[in-house]
């Protein structure tokens, strides 16, 4: 453990709760103000913003709006339709400016705090719990509408040892795996984010050798799971330093062993100082946990954690506080939490001027509060209670976004998302437009088709052009070939953009399918995806003839279908005097698609013949030469 007492984010989401409510009562809860999503030159910023969303403050990042028609139940693995036919013009307004769907051109994916295991088979719906009357679904539906993924987080609710326990169990380890897994896929879910805090802050730390091996065992089997389903798993850790140093932080959590399982990972870089006053999370303390994640892991799957909130301590009383004074004026008390939105409007109403410390990259400021009244006797009395004041201001955030630029990380994780001020959303915004990717467009034509179709087995060529939107040619791009069957994207062929950002390649498809070309987002340039063209695949018939036949002899013309289909009707026509006329009677083809005509023709001369299959299917005309 660290020399400062930390506290787990579950706690704080409880404990905050009423400080939370504290704040509003005192300075109201400002809501950002509308904010441009893009610039003059109309480039995207890179999505590099994240954060939770908890089940007891939805309504900071979206409206309670309420649906024209009825929302599907909770957990149906349906989409819930939540596009603008389903709301008024006034919901439509509110959705629109919202703060999730203002800020959506800076995340592409957001943590619902909505879950918690209380037991191999029992994974509680907080959000349930905590909106009755908002239906989950509708919620669900207006996060996919500004166009987030969608990776809820899990909580630990057991009680001390318990989760350790049940990963010991090779059991009920699976157990809890195939919890998860029904979890996501019963309400469409992208992936999971695991938050349990328990390990570090309740079980204690002489456990830790021992339950570290259980968690890796646990992330490696899941993983496996996830991935099978091709869903997203993200865990929510505290910190880890190099463990060849003295200080090894939560090695519980054993970053190094799990690395290569993990989709992401969410650092919590704050709340360094929790029961003394000091600033939440010190810039060079985030740059040395940072430092290490990326060691062990691509720099891609890291975030970094930031604090939207600040801590004001007791640090002394002088007097005695009169019994009209707030209860637990004490040194030491628990510190009260303030929202970073309102931080500038507590600072007026404490009297007292922020100073900014650079060396941490943290606001501070002390103030005084005097309390006169009387005592329990009725006797008068005063008080003085000095309080220090730290929290995260916009150069906070900015320099905080400098290391996701420095060390190309995945981005920043918010706890909690709209608890930030206007111009730490702004700082983030500029700095995710200075790192934004170059956007690259991508077209695909497929030649050698006739109306979109073309005969089974036979060739056809896909071709593309790769460039920047200034249409310089990017050369030497990794680009995938995908077709669609059934709904199910596979990759068949990967290759390189030539000098001119193009690309040809041969394609033969079996049955029709979709076509499409992508190319993989890079920290310098978005990834790609055209649109799907769909290709047809007509039936073929191959004809086994022999060249000449004597008069009067029976002579046989094999006929195969592809693709190969047993049990369909054809029939031998030849043409006679401008007409096709029917050659003896219908054939049914066997399990290879195989049909077997024999015939006898007693006129010598060239004998024009096809087969034809069905209404629709008919093979080229071949001739016979009756001798």
């Amino acid at each position: 453990m660290s020399k400062t007492t930390k506290i787990s984010k579950k706690y704080k989401a409880r404990k905050t709760t009423s400080f939370l409510v504290i704040a509003i009562t005192l300075f109201g809860l400002l809501v950002p103000s509308s904010i441009q999503t893009a610039t003059a030159n109309n480039k995207e910023p890179r999505k590099i913003v994240t954060g939770w969303i908890p089940y007891y403050s939805i309504d900071r990042v979206l409206p309670r709006v309420r649906k024209l028609t009825p929302s599907i139940p909770t957990g149906v693995n349906q989409p819930a339709l939540c596009d603008s036919s389903q709301y008024g013009p006034a919901e439509n307004a509110a959705i629109e400016n919202s703060y999730l769907f203002r800020n959506k051109d800076l995340m592409k994916e957001v943590l619902p705090f909505w879950f918690s295991l209380k037991s191999p088979t029992l994974i509680r719906n907080d959000y349930a719990t905590g909106n009755p009357s908002w239906p989950m679904a509708d919620t669900v539906c207006l996060m996919r509408r500004a166009g987030m993924q969608i990776i809820p987080t899990m909580t630990d609710g057991t009680a001390k040892l318990v989760l350790a326990g049940y990963l010991a169990n090779p059991t009920t380890r699976t157990t809890i795996v195939n919890s998860i897994v029904n979890l996501v896929n019963v309400n469409g879910f992208d992936g999971i984010d695991l938050d349990y805090e328990g390990f570090a802050f309740v079980d204690g730390n002489t456990t830790w050798t021992r339950t570290a091996p259980l968690w890796v065992a646990f992330i490696k089997e899941l993983s496996v799971a996830m991935r099978a389903n091709k869903k997203i798993l993200s865990v929510t850790t505290p910190y880890l330093y190099d463990p060849s140093e003295r200080q090894k932080g939560y090695f519980v959590y054993a970053w190094a062993d799990i690395a290569s399982s993990i989709d992401r990972l969410r650092i919590m870089t704050y709340d360094f100082n929790v029961a003394k006053p000091g600033p939440n999370a010190p810039i060079s303390w985030v740059d040395k946990t940072i430092r290490y994640a990326i060691s062990i892991m691509p720099a891609s799957k890291v975030y970094v954690g930031l604090p939207g909130y600040g801590r004001d301590w007791i640090t002394a009383v002088q007097g005695k506080c009169p019994v009209s004074a707030p209860p637990g004026l004490k040194a030491g008390a628990k510190a009260a939490t303030f929202l970073m939105v309102n931080a500038e409007r507590k600072a007026v109403i404490d009297n007292a001027i922020p100073v900014f410390d650079a060396s941490v990259s943290e606001a501070t400021y002390s103030y005084t509060q005097t309390y006169n009244g009387l005592t329990a006797d009725g006797a008068s009395t005063s008080c003085s209670v000095n309080r220090t004041v730290w929290y995260q201001n916009s150069r906070s955030y900015a320099e905080r976004m400098a290391l996701v630029s420095k060390y190309r990380l995945g981005g920043a994780a918010l706890w909690t998302l709209g608890m930030e001020d206007q111009m730490a959303t702004t700082e983030m915004r500029n700095a995710a437009l200075a790192m934004a990717p170059d956007v690259v467009v991508s077209t695909m034509n497929l030649s050698g088709l006739n109306q979109g179709s073309v005969f089974y087995a036979d060739q056809f060529n896909v071709n593309g052009l790769f460039t920047l939107k200034d249409k310089s040619p990017i050369a030497g791009l990794p680009v995938s070939v995908e077709i669609n069957r059934g709904g199910t994207w596979t990759k068949v062929a990967e290759l390189l953009t030539d000098a001119t950002g193009a690309i040809t390649v041969p394609l033969v498809l079996a049955n029709s399918a979709g076509i499409r070309l992508t190319s993989l987002g890079t920290w310098e340039r978005t990834e790609s995806i055209t649109p799907e063209q769909l290709v047809a695949v007509k039936s073929k018939i191959l004809i086994d003839r022999p060249n000449s036949a004597s008069r009067s002899s029976t002579f046989t013309v094999k006929a195969q279908l592809l693709p190969q289909v047993a049990g369909k009707s054809a029939v031998l026509q030849k043409f006679v005097n401008g007409k096709w006329q029917n050659v003896g009677t219908p054939l049914t083809s066997d399990a290879s698609g195989v049909f077997s005509f024999n015939s006898v023709e007693n006129s010598r001369g060239i004998l024009t013949l096809r087969v034809q299959v069905g209404t629709d299917i008919t093979s080229e005309t071949f001739a016979i030469i009756i001798r």
